[in-house]
């Protein structure tokens, strides 16, 4: 009989391995050195929208949600720059239910993660995707935790990456410096304009899923009625600061990236600085999980995660598809956000009803961030729990600690 560990190690290697597999090959579109989805076994599922006008880059002051209503303040328009307006991507499910206007107020919308998109969170949530098992089950579907029969629900991308406008699309190191306020205000301009949502019941999302989750908050108090936060934070935090910080001098140091200063789209991919962005990876996922978890791993697992100039072997094997699926300059400019993301003035902004969710053990985002955040938030609750995947056990919280999630949603009157 396995032992749990064991099981837990398998579970993981699935969820890698099955990700792996559905990330080649992939498609761009023209002038793009990426594609639109993560998955693209999903990407059919996935709609788009353009957003003209949209300034990118710019101060945002919360509470005059009539200064940032086409993004903040003194920001940049791609049209300025000589490309198409603002693009926005997302997957839609579930049943919308209208006010006498027409407008959706049942809405529920999911955040993507740091490199994720909504291919990859619903890969990871919605019922009868292969990714359920490693999440504990699946959180989003007919009769699941968040119900589809009686909530419509919104998978989103993020600017930056994969389906919405972002640097590796055509201008490079040309693209307008985002901030994570940007990311929301333009889905926040897509549910509204679009889709036509009048009311968000939820937003939640793991890691900066979580961060966004906290904004939509923030930026519009009367809009959203709930959040629940996973493995978030809401102010700089030294440690992300420290190990991104090192992911970038990692992407930095390769010789591609170090010739061409970031211009090297006129170069075939095989010529990108794809050795940087394996050595960037590396030093992620290096802490991503407990040391203790590493520890019991065979050497034969570790070595293919880790970097090396001149593998041989297995020797970085997991992280081929990395160079081949990122792009460097799409990660700075993530970095870049995230370096910069401090919240912590506006919590008291918040009027929605919030519930955290943690790993006690988390070390990438210590749980001591979250309950800090607790403090700062009215009738905030935290709810956490001890995995040994540490921050990557984000995505199992909504099942770990569903007995909270229940009682938080009856609260919203979502059950």
């Amino acid at each position: 009989m396995k032992s749990p560990r064991r099981r837990l190690a398998q579970s993981v290697l699935s969820f890698l391995f099955v990700l792996a597999c559905l990330l080649a090959p992939f498609e761009t579109r023209a002038g793009s050195a990426t594609a639109d989805s993560l998955v693209p076994a999903l990407g059919h599922l996935k709609k788009f929208h353009h957003l003209p006008g949209f300034r990118i880059g710019g101060t945002y002051e919360p509470g005059r949600e009539e200064a940032y209503e086409r993004g903040g303040a003194g920001g940049t328009t791609l049209e300025s720059l000589g490309a198409e307006p603002l693009r926005l991507a997302y997957i839609e499910a579930g049943t919308p239910r209208r006010d006498e206007q027409g407008r959706i107020i049942n809405a529920v919308i999911v955040n993507p993660y740091y490199d994720a998109d909504a291919t990859v969170t619903y890969y990871m949530w919605y019922e009868g995707q292969k990714a359920n098992e490693f999440c504990k089950g699946p959180v989003i579907g007919p009769g699941r935790l968040i119900d589809t029969d009686r909530y419509y629900v919104v998978f989103l991308d993020a600017l930056g990456m994969w389906g919405a406008s972002k640097p590796s699309g055509g201008l490079g190191p040309g693209f307008p410096r985002y901030s994570l306020m940007d990311l929301v205000q333009a889905n926040y301009r897509l549910l509204r304009d679009k889709l036509n949502v009048a009311r968000v019941k939820l937003s939640f999302g793991t890691s900066m899923g979580a961060m966004q989750s906290y904004l939509w908050a923030i930026l519009h108090p009367e809009f959203v009625e709930g959040i629940m936060p996973i493995c978030g934070m809401t102010g700089r935090n030294p440690v992300a600061r420290w190990l991104f910080q090192l992911m970038n001098a990692a992407m930095k140091s390769d010789p591609a990236w170090r010739e061409t200063r970031g211009n090297y789209y006129h170069l075939p991919k095989d010529r990108h600085p794809n050795q940087g962005m394996m050595f960037g990876w590396s030093l992620l996922m290096q802490s991503i999980m407990t040391f203790d978890y590493r520890v019991d791993q065979p050497w034969s697992d570790v070595e293919k995660e880790v970097f090396y100039w001149e593998p041989q072997g297995e020797q970085g094997a997991a992280l081929r598809s990395k160079a081949e699926t990122y792009d460097v300059n799409d990660l700075l400019y993530r970095n870049q956000a995230l370096d910069a993301f401090d919240v912590t003035d506006q919590l008291h902004r918040i009027k929605a009803r919030t519930l955290i969710l943690h790993v006690e053990n988390d070390q990438w985002l210590s749980v001591k961030l979250a309950r800090g955040t607790q403090k700062m938030i009215p009738g905030a609750r935290l709810a956490t729990f001890q995995s040994p995947l540490a921050h990557l056990a984000g995505g199992q919280a909504p099942n770990v600690l569903k007995s909270d999630v229940q009682v938080f949603l009856k609260e919203l009157g979502m059950k």
